[in-house]
């Protein structure tokens, strides 16, 4: 079975998300990927942070988990302890195949995020929530 981990990084009233262009479909997504073999889902969102968006991040706690198409996508609140966003190394930065379509990394303010597509939808309401309402103990676990 393949598993996802993803981060949710908050600073200065942005949260940290890769911008996806592909054929047909424009969204956001939270920085992530699957999990390797032999790698905790904690590993795997840490490694992907760093893939992704060039930080070292520190998780802070589990946010989620959402089960999309049968498999189980597990959630880290995050903070950064170094690096340099945008200089993320993945190959999914630098792949050239347009039916891939495009990474981006990007800071997309917390003000902006009612109006963009930030999949999964669940995950984007809850940091919507958190905002309010703290995050829920203990994390949710989401049926899509």
């Amino acid at each position: 079975m393949s598993y996802r981990a993803a981060i949710l990084l908050i600073e200065n009233d942005r949260l940290a998300v890769i911008e996806r262009h592909r054929p047909g479909a424009d969204y956001y997504t939270f920085p992530g990927g699957h999990v390797d073999p032999g790698e905790t889902p904690e590993q795997a969102a840490v490694r992907e942070a760093m893939e992704e968006l060039g930080l070292q991040v520190e998780l802070l706690r589990q946010v989620a988990v959402v089960w999309w198409q049968g498999r189980p996508q597990y959630h880290y609140l995050a903070r950064c302890v170094g690096g340099e966003f945008g200089t993320g190394c993945g190959e999914e930065l630098h792949n050239a195949d347009p039916r891939k379509g495009s990474y981006k990394p990007v800071w997309l303010p917390l003000s902006e995020l009612p109006g963009k597509r930030l999949l999964p939808l669940p995950v984007a309401e809850l940091v919507l929530r958190s905002l309010t309402e703290g995050w829920p103990d203990p994390a949710p676990v989401i049926h899509e």
